[in-house]
C-alpha cells in the first residue's frame, strides 16, 4: 500500500472521493491541485495539510494565497505548479483526476521519477498514449488504471500478467504481453480474444436519432447510475466516453483496436470483461461507485475494506445486454474510426469533443453538433503518425481553435 499521495484535481468527483479513500487509508497528502474552485479548496487543504497547492487559474490562486495566508502550505500556480505538485518530494502515487490535456504534462513529469501513477485522467493516454506507454517503461513507472473499466481489465488480467521477481507489473511498467508483436512474454502472447467495455447507455438509451434531435444540457446530465462532473456525464450522454475509453485500453494493454468491444450494460454492475483465446470470459462485478478503483489503485497488489456498499446479487436477478446504436450515438463510431488511424488524430478526437462539449453546456451547439464538429475537425486537421509531444500539443490546440472558430461562423 502506498504512503501518501498528490492529488491532481481535488475538488473535482474523482477528487473529492479519492479524498474520502485517502482518510479511510490513513494517507499523507502531500499535495493539492485545483482550476478556480477555491472555497472547496480551502476546505481540502486545512482539513489534509498539504505541502503544496497548485491553484491553476491565476486569479484565483491570488485569492487562494490570501485565504491560507494562516498557514504553512506553499500556494503555485498554472501548469509549472501543477507539474510541482505532482513531482513533490514524498508522493508514492500521483492520482491524476484533472479533466482534460491539462495532465498531460503533469503525469510525464511524474512518470520521469518513476512514481506510481492512478491514472483518472483517460485524455492523457487518448492524445498521447504512445508517448506515456514509452516512457512509463523507460523509468519504471507503475500506471494503474482509476476508471471502473480499465480498472476492471485491469482485475481481470491479474491473474495474466507475468511475474518477475515477486512483483506483479502494472499495465505501464513491462512491455505490454498482449500485443501480437512478438512479446518477450509468448506464454501470454495472444491469450486476450477480446476486451470488452461495458456502457451504462446513459440517459438516452434506447432513443434514435429523431428523439435525440433537441436534447437539451440538462437533460444530458441527468445520468442514471453514476455522479461525474459536468463534462464526463456529457461524454457519457454521446457515448464519446466509451470511444475515449477504447483508445485508452489500447495503449494500457497492448491489444490493437480489433480485439477490443463495447456493450451496453445499463445496470452498470459488470464494469467490464475479458474474453480468453480459450472462450472463458471473466467478469469484474461490483456496485457502481468510483471510490473502489480509486482504493485499488492505492493499494494495489492489496486489497483492503472499502467504503462502498457491499453488491448484493441477489437484489440483480437480471444482467442485461444491448449493442450500441451508432447510428443514434456517432461519436462512438467516430472514436473506432480514429483509433485505427492513431497519431495526433486521437488528439484531435479529444481536443474538438472537449471543445464541443464546452459550445453545448454554454447552448452554442445541439446535441448532434457535438459529433459534427469532431468529425469535422478529423476531416480538416491533417495527422501526423509518429508524433512528438510537441505534435500532439499543436493537434489539440488546433482541434479546439477549428471548432471554436466553426462554431461562431454564419453557416455554424
Amino acid at each position: 500500500m502506498q504512503n501518501a499521495i498528490s492529488l491532481l484535481g481535488s475538488t473535482g468527483s474523482i477528487g473529492r472521493q479519492t479524498l474520502e479513500v485517502a482518510e479511510l487509508l490513513g494517507l499523507r497528502v502531500r499535495a493539492l491541485t485545483a482550476n478556480k474552485n477555491i472555497a472547496l479548496l480551502e476546505e481540502q487543504t486545512r482539513k489534509f495539510r498539504p505541502a503544496v497547492v497548485a491553484v491553476f487559474d491565476d486569479y484565483a490562486a491570488h485569492d487562494f494565497r490570501a485565504r491560507v495566508r494562516d498557514t504553512d502550505v506553499r500556494v503555485v500556480s498554472g501548469m509549472d505548479g501543477l507539474v510541482e505538485a505532482a513531482t513533490i518530494e514524498g508522493a508514492d502515487t500521483v492520482v491524476t483526476a484533472v479533466v482534460g490535456t491539462a495532465g498531460l504534462l503533469p503525469t510525464l513529469a511524474a512518470i520521469g521519477l518513476g512514481r506510481r501513477i492512478a491514472l483518472a485522467n483517460k485524455e492523457t493516454l487518448v492524445c498521447a498514449g504512445d508517448i506515456v506507454i514509452n516512457r512509463a517503461r523507460a523509468y519504471g513507472a507503475d500506471i494503474i488504471p482509476v476508471d471502473s473499466e480499465h480498472s476492471a481489465l485491469f482485475q481481470c488480467l491479474a491473474g495474466q500478467y507475468p511475474v518477475i521477481g515477486g512483483e506483479h507489473p502494472a499495465p505501464g511498467k513491462q512491455t505490454a504481453p498482449f500485443i501480437d508483436n512478438g512479446s518477450q512474454y509468448p506464454s501470454v502472447n495472444g491469450c486476450i480474444k477480446k476486451l470488452i467495455l461495458t456502457a451504462s447507455g446513459g440517459p438516452f438509451r434506447g432513443m434514435n436519432r429523431a428523439d435525440l434531435q433537441n436534447v437539451t444540457p440538462e437533460m444530458a446530465l441527468r445520468h442514471p447510475n453514476w455522479s461525474m462532473g459536468q463534462k464526463v456525464t456529457i461524454d457519457s450522454a454521446t457515448m464519446m466516453n466509451k470511444g475515449l475509453e477504447v483508445i485508452e485500453a489500447m495503449h494500457l494493454f497492448g491489444v490493437p483496436p480489433g480485439k477490443i468491444e463495447v456493450v451496453v450494460h445499463p445496470e452498470s454492475i459488470i464494469h467490464s470483461m475479458v474474453e480468453f483465446a480459450d472462450s472463458s470470459v471473466i467478469a469484474q462485478l461490483s456496485v457502481p461507485d468510483m471510490r473502489l478503483p480509486i482504493q485499488y489503485a492505492l493499494t494495489y497488489p492489496e486489497r483492503v475494506p472499502s467504503l462502498a456498499t457491499r453488491l448484493d446479487i441477489t437484489r440483480h436477478a437480471s444482467l442485461t445486454f444491448e449493442q450500441p446504436d451508432l447510428d443514434a450515438f456517432p461519436c462512438l463510431g467516430l472514436a473506432f474510426e480514429t483509433v485505427k488511424i492513431n497519431g495526433t488524430a486521437c488528439a484531435v478526437l479529444n481536443a474538438a469533443n472537449e471543445a464541443a462539449v464546452g459550445l453545448f453546456l454554454g447552448g452554442k451547439l445541439n446535441f448532434y453538433g457535438i459529433s459534427d464538429s469532431v468529425r469535422a475537425a478529423l476531416e480538416n486537421i491533417e495527422n501526423i503518425e509518429d508524433p512528438t509531444l510537441d505534435d500532439v500539443i499543436s493537434a489539440d490546440n488546433a482541434a479546439r481553435e477549428f471548432v471554436n472558430k466553426s462554431a461562431g461562423s454564419p453557416s455554424a
